[in-house]
């Protein structure tokens, strides 16, 4: 979700099959999917946690404390259930639950899922509970030696030029056959905008190209206008603006993407108005009316924020604008955890930090002439992208399958889109369209 991604008018199924990653996912028959991890693809799930007797007692005295005083039912083995009644948490496995947590504290939580030691009919009421309580679960003296049980995130993961040429690939050339199954025709990998709620899947390419043409509005986009997009995802964005009549320069780091979104544009008929390079964002040159980017400053890591928006400024002419769609969090809870490593981290977006609103403001005043001149809300529309992609996910399970991921992979990626969705029912999570401007000198 962190690249803007899109569709054009034909369908994927059209599409030449991208290969599978066999490096990481041999093909395998669904029927042949075995339900215990694979102790080569997966080693933290597959092995138990090792954790001291002490660390286990204390994070389940911990937990159990915690879960005691939340809106949700948590039951243990099937045996004894605690909290103050709602949505199910099945614990299954209490012991390995409680040495996941007690080794590995959120990214145990986590992988516990994976393993299948905790599961629920509705996760992500569970995780919602869970997420709009996250700044109480732990006592706030204890909230201090976080760093006993939350690792920082290894060097390699940071925004480098490599590091984030790496961080990319490892999410998005997973397989464009994939993100087929569950994002719908325009294969938007990010918020819609809808008309209405609760929304159905067909509403959802229209609220696709909705979203996009807020922002292209945003931006100043129409005929002659010069654009840059950085994030290309699969050039629905690029197309639409191409539609209005500018010329477009969309730059990506996923050659999956790249292929796909040059196929895709071809046959929209735009070739001659959009280019579409496999490039850093830093290596840009040039100037340009407008640069627009959709979910993609989360990837950039903290450390790189004033180059991110120093490289957005120079790359701006006069009078241009810029339209940003972002992913944030509250500044406080950003601040606190900016340096953890945490599940999603490990296995789903390498490297990446959600902003806080006040940060953007703060690096933009700071390190460059912009100005934040708008800034727009659509939380709860995330969250129901979210809800449909991931039924779609689910209901599509054995053509994952098929693509040779496995039963765990499907497990994690079903954690990652439910706890995604549920930060943004809670609250937690919000998702914007910034407009930032040049605050030209006399």
């Amino acid at each position: 979700m962190s690249v803007s991604t899109s569709h054009s008018p034909s369908s994927p199924a059209t599409s030449p099959p991208a290969a599978a990653p066999s490096r990481v996912f041999p093909p395998r028959s669904p029927a042949h999917v075995p339900d215990a991890a694979d102790p080569e693809r997966w080693p933290d799930v597959a092995r138990p946690a090792r954790a001291s007797r002490l660390r286990t007692v204390v994070a389940q005295r911990l937990v159990r404390h915690a879960l005691a005083r939340l809106p949700l039912r948590a039951r243990l083995a099937g045996q004894e259930d605690i909290g103050l009644g709602g949505p199910l948490m099945d614990i299954r496995d209490p012991d390995a639950f409680f040495r996941r947590i007690g080794v590995n504290g959120l990214i145990g939580f986590g992988e516990s899922y994976m393993a299948g030691e905790w599961d629920s009919p509705d996760p992500v009421g569970v995780l919602t509970v869970l997420a709009g309580h996250v700044a109480t679960l732990i006592p706030q003296p204890l909230q201090k030696l976080r760093g006993l049980w939350a690792g920082r995130r290894p060097a390699e993961q940071l925004g480098t030029p490599e590091g984030a040429r790496d961080n990319i690939s490892h999410h998005y050339d997973l397989s464009n056959e994939l993100f087929a199954l569950f994002l719908d025709e325009t294969l938007s990998y990010s918020s819609a905008v809808f008309r209405s709620f609760p929304a159905d899947a067909e509403a959802l390419p229209a609220a696709q190209h909705r979203k996009i043409d807020r922002l292209l509005d945003l931006a100043g986009v129409g005929p002659g206008t010069e654009l840059l997009e950085i994030g290309t995802g699969w050039g629905e964005l690029a197309i639409r603006a191409a539609a209005r009549g500018a010329r477009v320069l969309s730059v990506t780091l996923s050659a999956e993407q790249r292929d796909l979104a040059r196929r895709r544009i071809g046959e929209a008929g735009y070739a001659d108005r959009v280019e579409v390079r496999l490039c850093d964002y830093r290596s840009v040159e040039g100037s340009y009316d407008a640069v627009v980017s959709v979910e993609m400053i989360e990837a950039v890591g903290a450390e790189y924020w004033p180059v991110y928006f120093r490289t957005l400024e120079d790359r701006l002419a006069p009078g241009g604008r810029i339209a940003l769609q972002a992913i944030t969090m509250p500044d406080d809870r950003m601040r606190a955890s900016r340096t953890t490593f945490t599940w999603i981290h490990k296995y789903i977006f390498p490297g990446g930090l959600l902003p806080s609103v006040e940060a953007m403001a703060e690096v933009t005043a700071e390190h460059t002439g912009l100005r934040i001149d708008r800034c727009d809300d659509f939380g709860t529309h995330y969250a129901e992208t979210l809800r449909l992609w991931r039924e779609r996910f689910t209901e599509r399970t054995a053509e994952v399958d098929a693509l040779g991921f496995d039963a765990t992979f499907r497990r994690m990626w079903t954690f990652y889109l439910a706890y995604s969705e549920a930060g943004f029912r809670s609250g937690y999570l919000h998702v914007r369209q910034l407009l930032l401007t040049r605050q030209e000198t006399a």
